[in-house]
């Protein structure tokens, strides 16, 4: 069942950042091919890049579509935040933003194995840098 896991996984870790149920959810040889280089591509990457993110952003992730075949799923995402840090060197503005983006994942063993994220990152720039009229 690629669905279910794919959205509790989001729900769970993601939005309620219940980091310690990780392992629960990914597979042990897990790798994530999108978080930054400088983070471990497993499990212990991810804790790492919840932490970082929930440091700069009180975030939501909404799932808008899902696409799940076989082992492979991918959703269509929503992220609204407030931005409380800095992020990318810009100091907490408060301000709620959204940006859109997609995850795509790979299960095995019912565990998610491989995940990928392209998510507008220059798109919430903008919304933070933005001065207003």
């Amino acid at each position: 069942m690629t669905a279910p896991i794919v959205l509790k996984f989001i729900e769970e870790v993601w939005n309620q950042q219940a980091i310690h149920l990780t392992e629960s959810y990914l597979h042990p040889d897990f790798i994530d091919h999108s978080l930054p280089d400088t983070f471990p591509a497993g499990a212990e990457g991810v804790k790492k890049w919840i932490r970082v993110t929930s440091a700069s952003f009180a975030h939501h992730t909404i799932v808008e579509d899902q696409v799940t075949e076989g082992d492979k799923s991918i959703i269509k995402i929503t992220m609204r935040m407030k931005h409380i840090g800095t992020w990318r060197g810009i100091p907490a503005t408060g301000k709620e933003v959204s940006t859109k983006g997609y995850r795509f994942f790979r299960l095995k063993d019912g565990k998610i194995i491989e995940q990928w994220a392209m998510i507008d990152g220059n798109l919430l720039e903008k919304q933070l840098t933005k001065t207003e009229d």
